[in-house]
């Protein structure tokens, strides 16, 4: 018995326009995953993928207690190049949302978040994986870890 597939019939082609970038923020604000989720909701997209880059308690083998984040003043502009250039490139892609935090943070805090609503989740997961990757090779900005032992370091662009 043969069966078709009609899981696409009569859906629109993949969009042929560039994706809403409907935020890309440097703040020191908290951040919210699901603030972002629904910033990006719209009801062509069939996913949504999330990313939420959180503090951890250590770094390269020692305990780490906090950190905090500091941004050169170009940040701002720089995070909306980033989402901007990603959603040129995108396919299939609604609307994007990516913030980055800066000031003092505590262990579990989200540091870096980012929503892409897709057609689909292939394009929604590669989109959120390259608009992670571009923000942390992109973005000014540079970390302070703090030891439980009172002694801190500065990283590099996070």
């Amino acid at each position: 018995m043969a069966t078709e597939n009609h899981c696409c019939s009569g859906r629109q082609g993949p969009l042929d326009h560039t994706p809403d970038v409907r935020r890309a923020a440097v703040t020191e604000a908290r951040l919210d995953v699901t603030e972002h989720e629904a910033l990006v909701a719209d009801s062509a997209a069939g996913a949504v993928v999330s990313f939420a880059g959180v503090v951890r308690d250590h770094d390269g083998g020692k305990e780490v207690a906090r950190l905090e984040y500091s941004a050169h003043p170009t940040a701002g502009a720089v995070v909306e190049q980033v989402a901007a250039d990603v959603a040129a490139n995108a396919r299939g892609v609604r609307a994007i949302a990516v913030s980055h935090r800066v000031g003092p943070l505590e262990i579990g805090d989200a540091a870096l978040v980012c929503a892409v609503a897709a057609d689909h989740r292939a394009e929604a997961f590669s989109t959120c994986a390259e608009l992670v990757e571009q923000i942390k090779a992109q973005l000014p900005v540079w970390k302070r870890q703090e030891f439980p032992d009172g002694t801190d370091e500065w990283v590099g662009c996070a």
